[in-house]
């Protein structure tokens, strides 16, 4: 098992290929800037931003998967507010969980009555923080 997202697994194995490329993480922080008249802008650290993950998940009716269901169900993550922790390895990424924001899907191949046989799918997670530390 390389990692998984909810009930989404990623592995590789003699019966089963579902995997991710072009793995980003992005951080940020949050920045306030005050005008100052006839001066350049003071800037102020206001604390950090969340934290973003954007992937692509090639999906191929070969490696024992159906795409469609596939696709079917990250587009239920995002019409249904579904938020979950990410783990790669046996690491949990981020400080909390992750919701998804963004599906977008490229159906690539079919075969005869519209049956989906590959595609792909670019995902993108924002962090979800669930409580608030002071």
């Amino acid at each position: 098992m390389i990692g998984y997202f909810g009930d989404v697994v990623f592995e590789t194995s003699d019966k089963r290929i579902l995997t991710f490329t072009d793995f980003k993480y992005q951080s940020a922080g949050r920045w306030e800037k005050h005008n100052v008249i006839g001066k350049k802008p003071k800037s102020e650290f206001i604390g950090p931003d969340l934290d973003s993950v954007t992937f692509s998940i090639t999906l191929n009716g070969s490696f024992g998967i159906k795409p469609r269901e596939e696709m079917e169900k990250w587009i239920s993550k995002v019409n249904n507010g579904v938020v979950d922790v990410l783990v790669l390895g046996n690491k949990v990424l981020g400080q909390d969980k992750w919701k998804v924001s963004q599906v977008s899907e490229a159906w690539d191949t079919f075969f005869n009555r519209g049956e989906l046989y590959s595609g792909k799918i670019d995902v993108t997670l924002e962090e979800y923080i669930t409580e608030v530390s002071t």
